[in-house]
């Protein structure tokens, strides 16, 4: 494939069991895409890893790119390492540095959120908004912001950790909850607990004493099964709860879902309507949209890490 113009971004989605590389050519057109399986806990084959996906682009599309790279974490500010990254052979190492010396260019880095927030800010679902919170409910839950397309990290590099923060307004079963079903982190009651894919499929078991996937619970709450319903309706009331404590603070213009729970339709129309009754004066018409680029957001994002 080819595409006018010359320049080439290069995106790298650092995962915890794959790793994706995808060339952008000058209008946002893909030009190429691999993913090969991370070398998980092996740092070095890491960077060596990343090295050869974009070597492998550059062969591809006949050019050098600029490079960038979103992760399960973050980089410190303060000791320009990485920190807080669930594939934890990469926290403490200078990644950003040791690809910059592996490839020989600058490279940028970013939470994987964020890149997100970046992708669909560009040219995805919410293309040319000014303030775009972007949100991935998949395994885990993470969160990113991109103000004017870019990634807003904050000076602690930690800007967008809303998974981290307690969910608000915690009702008796939501407290019970909290107190049985720890975070990895360490602290009690975070919204990752609850609103993760994780999440919801532990509230399910919680409430029928079955433990099923969420592609199953889904299909069940389709069908009329009770149990089912009542955790799709919880799900619902506390990412609207979560949504509203992050629409008090920064008031977005458009919230972009994304990871496995993103796929779940009926969100898109139960979440908006309960998210009012928790915001501060009662009224909200916060746009609430799927991911355009789907599972390409995050290598998608990395690559805009390099704007025009």
């Amino acid at each position: 494939m080819n595409e006018k113009g010359n320049g080439v971004r290069i995106g790298i989605d650092l995962g915890g069991t794959k790793t994706e590389v995808i060339a952008l050519g000058d209008g946002g057109g893909e030009l190429f895409r691999q993913r090969v399986a991370t070398p998980r806990g092996d740092y070095a084959g890491t960077v060596e890893t990343i090295a050869g996906l974009v070597e492998q682009a550059e062969r591809h599309t006949g050019r050098k790119g600029s490079v960038g790279v979103g992760i399960p974490g973050t980089l410190s500010p303060f000791t320009g390492l990485v920190k807080n990254a669930n594939s934890v052979w990469l926290n403490g190492k200078a990644l950003d540095k040791d690809l910059a010396a592996r490839l020989q260019r600058e490279v940028r880095l970013a939470n994987d959120a964020n890149c997100l927030a970046v992708s669909e800010a560009t040219d995805g679902a919410a293309a040319g908004e000014h303030l775009v919170f972007a949100v991935i409910v998949g395994t885990g839950c993470g969160s990113g912001i991109a103000i004017d397309g870019r990634v807003h990290a904050g000076g602690n590099g930690i800007a967008g950790e809303w998974g981290h923060n307690p969910l608000p307004w915690l009702d008796r079963e939501e407290e019970s909850f909290r107190d049985d079903v720890p975070c990895y982190c360490g602290k009690p009651g975070c919204i990752e607990t609850f609103i993760s894919g994780t999440g919801f499929e532990t509230d399910y078991a919680r409430l029928s004493g079955q433990k099923r996937k969420g592609a199953e619970i889904i299909a069940l709450a389709q069908q009329g099964d009770g149990m089912a319903e009542q955790a799709m309706a919880n799900y619902e009331r506390r990412m609207a709860k979560a949504l509203a404590h992050v629409i008090n603070i920064i008031d977005p213009d458009v919230v972009v879902l994304g990871g496995g729970m993103s796929n779940v339709e009926r969100l898109y129309q139960t979440v908006p309507g309960l998210i009012a009754p928790w915001t501060f004066g009662g009224e909200c018409r916060t746009p609430l949209r799927k991911a355009l680029h789907g599972d390409s957001s995050g290598v998608r994002g990395a690559a805009w890490l390099w704007p025009a």
